[in-house]
């Protein structure tokens, strides 16, 4: 089973690379799934550009038929993201956005940061996965400015994260493997 881990922030100085790193790192010794890191900076994506509903999956751009790819690939998805004005980044929504079927069957887990640990920001994305046909799970990792970063800056997690962290993953393997059989 592989899953993907979605770094939802391309702005400078960002927190989310401290951030997914440290989901990666977590996730790398669990035996039933490989985790990948997918940085949206490496796939650049211009506002959605293509002239026919992603629903119809007949894509015009090569960056389009590059992202559908590598999407296609997995069975589910950590999606990392920073609250900006209580939702998700637009990098993020205008990436999830450009595809359809590559999400659907899938299972998606939700880790986010922010000045309230990015709660909204996941609240958003449950309901984009939900038209998408992403079966979320229910366990989210959510980390405060205030608490889990030096001075705003260094990612520095509270040790409790590391068991919300195994159940999140528990979950998000349980429902990827699930949907595969459906796939």
């Amino acid at each position: 089973m592989k899953i993907a881990i979605i770094l939802g922030s391309t702005r400078p100085g960002r927190k989310g690379a401290a951030v997914a790193e440290w989901v990666l790192a977590k996730a790398k010794d669990r035996p039933d799934a490989a985790y990948e890191l997918i940085d949206l900076l490496d796939h650049p994506l211009p506002h959605l550009d293509e002239p026919v509903s992603p629903s119809r999956g007949n894509y015009a751009n090569d960056h389009t038929k590059a992202w559908s790819a590598k999407i296609a690939e997995f069975d589910g998805f950590v999606f990392v993201t920073p609250e900006y004005n209580h939702s998700t980044s637009g990098v993020l929504k205008n990436a999830i956005d450009y595809l359809y079927a590559e999400w659907n069957n899938k299972a998606a887990a939700f880790v986010s940061y922010g000045a309230l640990g990015g709660a909204r920001a996941i609240e958003h994305l449950r309901a984009i996965c939900s038209e998408l046909q992403i079966a979320h799970v229910r366990q989210q990792l959510s980390f405060s400015l205030f608490t889990d970063f030096e001075n705003f800056a260094e990612f520095a997690p509270s040790p409790m994260h590391d068991d919300a962290a195994s159940v999140l993953f528990d979950q998000l393997e349980a429902w990827a493997g699930a949907l595969k059989t459906i796939r």
